[in-house]
């Protein structure tokens, strides 16, 4: 059947591959499943329950929680209502709560723990038109969400009919609200066409069917994690939630997933776990784990480095690498990953170790993904986020910006028709504020945010991103943030990656006390430069970072100083470190 609107995939899997576990979560220590008609049951009730309780096309609910079947029930069951979802990330302050819901006009809102029903209620008291809160978790006090559900049982579901009907491919189908690095939250208007357009154009080269099975664990109330499972929906993938990004690993061994979604920071955890284990080996076991892991770090999806290579990499897959797909279930036949630069190392120690990585890049503004690697390795450039998916413009401004232009474009930022002016043009070509290049005429290679860049005194950009991800690549580097707007040389604010740190004290025998006193060791800072002349290495001479401090606490969302989705907010750790880097500079 032709699906126009998102919850058109519920009937295209009944009638084309109905599962018996389309969705599937975790309680009480066992793998509860609900099949396609379980779910489609679920939906209907909860779209008869809205429309019983006033709730009506446009209207606008709030939806707040990690990754359940919850989440998509509540997802579909406000789209057959003509109304609106308004996703939020459960990690975010009581302050931006309270601008979303008001901004937005919510009336109703839907969470899933404790926790947060006791912030979502702090940020909407004294709000108007909230009809209320309901929770999916059993809580105290608060309304649980089957009592909503039962305001929709035993209603005809046919009476639903004429609201799906009424429900156009141009309708509103979500308000996201971006956080961004700077100001407030704004909201990204995403009809149902935007994404129906985008995960149809995605779907050829996402290489699953009905006889896989998903594991989710990004966020849902972002549009990656929203859009790749729209694909599960239309090809009858199974979808397993995980139960925290803390049990990630666990998960993946007892759901052995043919594919998952994830961000590149999850993925450097996985391979600064697997090198740990590997540096523990002794012997003959520990030689061969690096030899495997160096054969790895030279693949290329493009050119086999020659006949012995191959041969030895073979062998590395059968007596090392094995290991590395046990230990994400056996049977991964593709990971996807997006959200930020990939470091080209990690790309290659995977396939490596066969295990394939589709790099892709987009936004929330674009419903997200513009390009993708592909699953063949001919179609596959590491350092790169591949071609354009289908239907999908893409140009490159002669200021280096990369623009976009497709039916996947949102339809602009809620009532801020000034802000949708300066990014989509009147030729309809949405301006990313990323700066990139095509490789080979076709590849596109992101290489920094546009407002990110700066001039030093000598007159010369600097790409930030750029250098901090290659400083990245150090184990006992968790962030990093490069500075020197204006000034002679680019300098580095760092956070040490203390796991990481903590192994390389105890095999140097440094006692370690506490961060605050580790990182003013001058042990640790001559290890630290060490890490940076590496990086050095790589650079322009006007890019090599020339002093640097490091300090003692992680940045979070909760500090304010990084967005849900992990980007750093420059300007608030820039104003938070003000003494620490101008002393990078004083006696320069």
């Amino acid at each position: 059947m032709k699906v126009t609107r998102v919850f058109d995939l519920l009937t295209q899997q009944v009638q084309e591959f109905p599962q018996p576990d389309c969705l599937a979560t975790k309680i009480n220590g066992e793998w509860v499943k609900y099949s396609t008609q379980e779910v489609i049951k679920t939906v209907n009730t909860l779209s008869l329950a809205l429309l019983k309780m006033g709730i009506r096309k446009d209207d606008k609910v709030a939806l707040i929680s990690m990754n359940r079947p919850e989440w998509v029930f509540a997802d579909y069951g406000i789209q057959q209502t003509g109304a609106v979802s308004v996703p939020m990330y459960p990690t975010i302050t009581v302050e931006d709560y309270r601008y979303i819901l008001q901004d937005s006009e919510t009336k109703l809102i839907l969470v899933s723990t404790e926790d947060l029903y006791n912030k979502v209620k702090e940020a909407a008291t004294g709000l108007p038109g909230i009809q209320g809160i309901y929770t999916f978790d059993r809580v105290p006090g608060a309304r649980h969400w089957t009592e909503l559900l039962q305001l929709g049982e035993g209603e005809d579901a046919a009476t639903l009919e004429p609201h799906k009907a009424a429900v156009q491919p141009s309708d509103l189908l979500s308000i996201i609200y971006t956080s961004g690095t700077t100001g407030a939250p704004k909201g990204v208007m995403l009809s149902h066409n935007n994404l129906v357009s985008n995960f149809m154009s995605a779907m050829p080269y996402v290489p699953v069917n009905q006889s896989h099975r998903a594991l989710s664990f990004l966020p849902l109330c972002h549009i990656y994690e929203r859009m790749v499972s729209c694909i599960y929906m239309s090809v009858g993938v199974s979808i397993y939630f995980a139960e925290s990004i803390e049990k990630v690993a666990d998960n993946l061994k007892e759901v052995s997933p043919d594919i998952f979604v994830t961000v590149p920071r999850l993925l450097e955890k996985v391979y600064d776990k697997i090198v740990a284990k590997g540096g523990e080996l002794t012997g003959v076991k520990k030689a061969l784990f690096f030899w495997a892991l160096a054969l790895g770090q030279k693949y290329d999806t493009r050119k086999s480095p020659g006949f012995f290579y191959d041969v030895q990499l073979k062998l590395a897959r059968k007596l090392i690498f094995s290991k590395w797909k046990e230990a994400l279930g056996g049977k991964v036949k593709v990971i996807v990953s997006g959200g930020a630069a990939l470091q080209p190392r990690l790309a290659r120690v995977f396939w490596g170790a066969d295990i394939r990585v589709m790099e892709g890049y987009g936004l929330t503004e674009t419903s997200p993904v513009i390009a993708v690697n592909r699953y063949e390795p001919e179609n596959n450039v590491i350092g790169t986020v591949g071609p354009a998916i289908d239907r999908v413009e893409i140009k490159i401004a002669e200021d280096g910006e990369i623009l976009t232009r497709s039916e996947s474009v949102m339809v602009g930022y809620y009532k801020r028709p000034d802000l949708t002016a300066e990014v989509i043009d009147p030729d309809g070509w949405f301006h990313t504020g990323d700066i990139g290049e095509f490789v080979e005429g076709k590849y596109l290679k992101i290489t920094d945010r546009k407002k990110e860049m700066f001039k030093t005194s000598g007159g010369k950009y600097i790409a930030p991103q750029l250098i901090e991800n290659k400083l990245k690549e150090s184990l006992v580097i968790e962030q990093v943030m490069v500075v020197g707007e204006g000034e002679k040389f680019p300098g580095a604010l760092i956070v040490p990656a203390f796991e990481g740190l903590q192994e390389w004290c105890r095999i140097h025998s440094i006692n370690y006390t506490t961060n605050e006193e580790m990182i003013k060791k001058p042990e640790v800072l001559d290890k630290f430069q060490k890490e940076i002349d590496k990086a050095n290495e790589q650079l322009a001479q006007y890019e090599k970072i020339k002093k640097f401090v490091l300090l003692p606490n992680l940045w979070s969302v909760e500090s304010g100083e990084m967005t849900p989705k992990l980007s750093i907010k420059r300007k608030i750790i820039t104003n938070n470190n003000r003494a620490l880097i101008d002393s990078l500079y004083r006696s320069a």
